[in-house]
């Protein structure tokens, strides 16, 4: 039976740090893909991976595990099924951004297109997904224009900065991350003797991944 949890106690952090490129020479398929790299990483850091070929991990928050002088392993990625891997980068991130202000959250997005495979000899239509619609998370928070999270989100807006993102739900909690841009303007709403909010939006880029804590 899945364990229930509630929207409470969530800690969310966005990235305030991205180190260097370290190049990636190879990305096996396996349960758990093995990045072949030259790092100065150490279990359980967050990267960020974009690469050529295995499209499917590009713009990917992974989680290291396993490290060595030669690599790395993706904690939790299966890249059994994935494309070839041809050329590649990933990069350590630092969330040390809080955003403390969010009061609701809303997920919206990744629903397939469906492509019209019908032929003339059938008596019914059939169809196979096309491309998903991208994944975004909307907010509703607290406006406050000296809020350091808050500004940090309107500068990555401003600047339409990729970010990548950390939710973690209570201490020692499921943990979801991913990268995206960003929509904050930080302009003020909300209705008459009540609380004064701002709207904030993430459009993720890339796939998320989930680690149970």
């Amino acid at each position: 039976m899945a364990t229930a949890k509630k929207w409470s106690n969530v800690a969310i952090a966005m990235q305030s740090a991205i180190a260097a490129d370290t190049t990636i020479t190879a990305i096996s398929k396996a349960s758990e893909g093995v990045v072949t790299a030259t790092n100065t990483l150490a279990n359980g850091d967050y990267v960020i991976i974009n690469c050529l070929g295995m499209f499917q991990l590009n713009a990917r928050v992974a989680r290291v595990k396993t490290v060595s002088g030669s690599g790395f392993t993706l904690e939790g990625i299966d890249t059994t099924l994935f494309d070839t891997f041809t050329s590649g980068t990933c990069n350590k991130l630092t969330f040390g951004t809080s955003i403390t202000t969010a009061t609701s959250v809303s997920p919206a997005g990744g629903e397939f297109d469906f492509i019209d495979t019908t032929t003339i000899h059938v008596n019914s239509k059939t169809q196979i997904p096309g491309l998903a619609s991208p994944a975004t998370y909307s907010f509703e928070n607290v406006w406050d224009v000296a809020d350091a999270g808050l500004l940090a989100m309107k500068l990555a807006g401003d600047a339409q900065a990729q970010r990548a993102f950390k939710f973690t739900f209570g201490t020692g909690g499921n943990i979801m991350v991913f990268s995206g841009y960003v929509g904050a303007n930080l302009l003020p709403g909300g209705q008459s003797q009540g609380l004064v909010t701002t709207q904030s939006v993430i459009t993720m880029y890339g796939s998320p991944s989930y680690y149970a804590s």
